[in-house]
């Protein structure tokens, strides 16, 4: 079953209680009373997998805190286990706090795997990595390249298996801000997105839904082929410019949220990517021309043998 099998009223009483959802390798067990958390719920996670109910990888919950504040300049409390790692936002933004939480959740606790701050997406068995600082255009690039032939893997956090450097499946609702999200809108009119909730630490920012394809397909682990670290510059001409493996790897090092923290199988995971992709410095301003550039990345010299 998936989530659009439940009717609201069923999946209102799934959340009060605890939805379990499987999002990739990772199992949530989400309980909300707060209305915008089952309307973004309902809409941008209609098309994932219900779980069983005997096992959850993390316990959340997002709901108003207890005292005055449920009642005053209303507040969201997120929770896991139990215990708030973070303050109280504003109400109306639970549904995007809800996000972050469980973000929070896996790149502080999922260490039986290389974790990168960084979108992925494949193509023909192919994963392209691209890490890079908030403002750069990254989501905005993901998002477009999702809905244009790319399978989405992750929108925010890139997991590397250990084992044998396979990408992990991690599809996530793509976390738009600002300018981005009417750009996606008038870009990619099929999108599906959350309402947009402002002021709120990251400025404006609203939640697309996944492509069903991506979903389909969350048990297909990918071979690494590409690193490419997007820049989104006003004005500027589409440009991809190679950079050597040493560079590639300390940029993504700098991305990793454990890289440290595994030690020396945090080096040979990460050495193994490197080894097998080829990187690339990427500016863009113009989506049509990024879209053909991506369309068109060399296979690295190893994929015929990987």
């Amino acid at each position: 079953m998936i989530v659009s099998s439940l009717k609201t009223s069923e999946l209102q009483t799934r959340l009060k209680a605890g939805l379990f959802l499987r999002i990739g390798p990772v199992v949530m067990a989400i309980q909300s009373t707060v209305p915008s958390v089952l309307e973004g719920i309902r809409l941008v996670y209609a098309d994932y997998p219900l779980a069983s109910e005997e096992f959850a990888d993390f316990h959340v919950s997002l709901n108003p805190p207890a005292g005055i504040r449920r009642w005053l300049k209303p507040q969201a409390m997120f929770e896991l286990d139990g215990v708030s790692p973070f303050k109280p936002l504003p109400y109306n933004q639970a549904f995007p706090m809800l996000e972050w939480g469980m973000n929070w959740c896996i790149s502080t606790h999922m260490h039986g795997y290389l974790m990168i701050h960084a979108a992925v997406m494949e193509r023909d068995g192919y994963a392209a990595i691209l890490p890079a600082p908030p403002g750069s255009g990254k989501s905005t690039l993901c998002a477009t390249l999702v809905h244009k032939g790319w399978r989405l893997l992750s929108d925010e956090l890139t997991l590397i298996r250990l084992s044998d450097g396979q990408i992990i499946p991690l599809p996530r609702p793509v976390s738009l801000k600002n300018a981005s999200i009417d750009i996606v809108r008038q870009y990619i009119p099929g999108a599906v997105l959350s309402p947009k909730v402002d002021d709120t630490l990251k400025g404006t920012v609203s939640l697309m839904k996944p492509p069903g394809d991506s979903l389909a397909r969350i048990d297909e682990t990918v071979k690494p082929a590409w690193i490419v670290f997007p820049k989104y510059q006003a004005g500027s001409s589409t440009q991809l410019a190679p950079i050597s493996q040493s560079r590639a790897f300390m940029r993504v090092a700098d991305n990793a949220f454990n890289y440290s923290l595994l030690g020396a199988r945090g080096f040979e995971a990460l050495a193994g990517v490197i080894d097998k992709s080829t990187a690339f410095d990427f500016t863009y301003s113009s989506l049509d021309e990024a879209i053909d550039t991506f369309a068109t990345l060399p296979l690295p010299p190893t994929a015929s043998t990987t």
